[in-house]
């Protein structure tokens, strides 16, 4: 089976954090908490699921750069960007249409976007 990376795309406007995410309404983060439970459960007891995480924002990052030879480390992300991946499931599905599915099913619960991409499979020797 290929394995399927789903994003969450955030707005950079906002880097939403758990400190953050107090200020929303209880009741809506209550209720979308609880349908990424079950999704995230759906897809466990599928055995479609690798592993999920949800990730900092951004200004957090470091990035490690050694293109001139020298590592260097930045306090920046590798990227400027209008949208950053806010978090993310590894997940196993037969094609294309089986992921696209789950993630459609992602996009519900969450009330937003995801994006889905395969991962590449490691070169024939």
């Amino acid at each position: 089976m290929t394995q399927y990376f789903l994003t969450v795309p955030h707005d950079s406007a906002d880097e939403p954090t758990m400190a953050s995410m107090q200020e929303f309404d209880p009741a809506e983060l209550e209720a979308v908490m609880a349908a990424v439970g079950a999704f995230n459960t759906a897809l466990a007891e599928a055995g479609a699921l690798v592993f999920a995480g949800g990730l900092t924002p951004p200004s957090t990052a470091k990035t490690v750069d050694a293109s001139s030879g020298t590592p260097r480390v930045l306090d920046e992300p590798f990227v400027e960007a209008s949208s950053y991946v806010g978090g993310f499931w590894v997940i196993e599905a037969p094609d294309e249409p089986a992921a696209v599915a789950w993630a459609t099913r992602a996009a519900t619960a969450l009330g937003g976007r995801i994006e889905v991409r395969a991962l590449q499979e490691a070169p024939e020797a």
